[in-house]
């Protein structure tokens, strides 16, 4: 029998990690995803097994994975964070005036270019009075959103796959090559510059870097040297120093431009290549905010490219 005596008030918490847990297939990976150490993980897993008295996770094994009962209660884990989520949303619907909390996922590369003008659009022309922003990958969005721990994402992914989502288009931007400033070696293939430079690119674990990956075997471009990173600034400064040279798109370019780095940029010698940014949310819930917020979104960037990335920038954008 249930003992609600060892239930502590953290139980949404903690069925949010089972989530992230059975999801990511690691303790340590559900743990990040939502923001934990993986010690603190443990004890939200070892918390449930104690008040339901069984284990949820079979520890026996690598990877681990879910008991029966961990499948089961993963189940039930699920429809009851979406029952509290569709109350949430029925309630704040209820105050038609304003939005009173927004919960936003942001892609990592533009998020220090959106957060300011998102946030005051959201408080000044919405009423918007609780405003929680994620920055991270794709693939993190997708797990906000199908949790119900996110409202909306300004994402690479438009999640084509998940239903009842509305979509608004952003811009679709090229990749440009981007080499270290004071390179002077030739540039009319990708193979010819790796003969002087290693690539560098974002990590397989990223959207945009199986993107790259994906795109370049097509090509049967295989450099000798490969250098890989999850942030585009660790990308930009990797190529500042001479490290080696990369593909970005302008938007990728914006935090790297605003440093100063020291990059020369130019059009990437091969074809086909590009990624979109839309606004996804879940349809309904939001007035007409998601469709204001990629306006806005277009708007900021389209700016930002053309302040600090320049010419070549504003032109391997596709706004339409």
């Amino acid at each position: 029998m249930l003992d609600r005596r060892t239930l502590s008030p953290g139980l949404i918490r903690s069925l949010e990690v089972l989530i992230a847990v059975a999801e990511t297939g690691q303790m340590r990976s559900g743990a990040r995803l939502l923001g934990l150490s993986q010690p603190a993980a443990s004890q939200h897993i070892a918390a449930l097994e104690k008040a339901f008295g069984t284990k949820l996770i079979d520890r026996s094994v690598r990877p681990s994975h879910l008991t029966h009962a961990g499948r089961r209660l993963h189940n039930r884990a699920q429809k009851i964070l979406h029952a509290l989520a569709d109350m949430e949303s029925e309630l704040r619907q209820v105050r038609q005036a304003s939005i009173s909390l927004l919960r936003v996922g942001i892609q990592a590369s533009v998020a220090t270019t959106l957060t300011p003008s998102l946030v005051s659009m959201a408080q000044d022309d919405y009423g918007v009075e609780d405003i929680t922003l994620f920055a991270g990958q794709s693939g993190n969005h997708e797990h906000l959103l199908r949790t119900k721990q996110a409202d909306l994402a300004i994402t690479s992914n438009p999640f084509l796959d998940m239903d009842g989502l509305e979509r608004h288009h952003i811009l679709k931007e090229d990749y440009l090559l981007v080499l270290p400033d004071g390179f002077a070696g030739p540039t009319e293939s990708l193979e010819a510059i790796q003969r002087n430079l290693p690539l560098v690119r974002f990590g397989d674990t990223t959207n945009v870097g199986r993107q790259i990956a994906q795109h370049l075997r097509r090509l049967r471009f295989e450099p000798d040297k490969v250098i890989q990173a999850d942030r585009s600034s660790m990308v930009t400064s990797c190529v500042s120093a001479g490290l080696g040279f990369s593909l970005l798109t302008p938007t990728l370019l914006i935090d790297g431009m605003v440093e100063n780095m020291n990059l020369r940029l130019m059009e990437l010698p091969v074809v086909g290549l590009s990624r979109t940014l839309t606004t996804v949310a879940r349809k309904g819930e939001l007035q007409n905010l998601p469709m204001a917020i990629a306006h806005l979104c277009k708007q900021t960037l389209t700016q930002q490219i053309a302040r600090h990335v320049g010419e070549i920038g504003s032109a391997s954008v596709d706004r339409t």
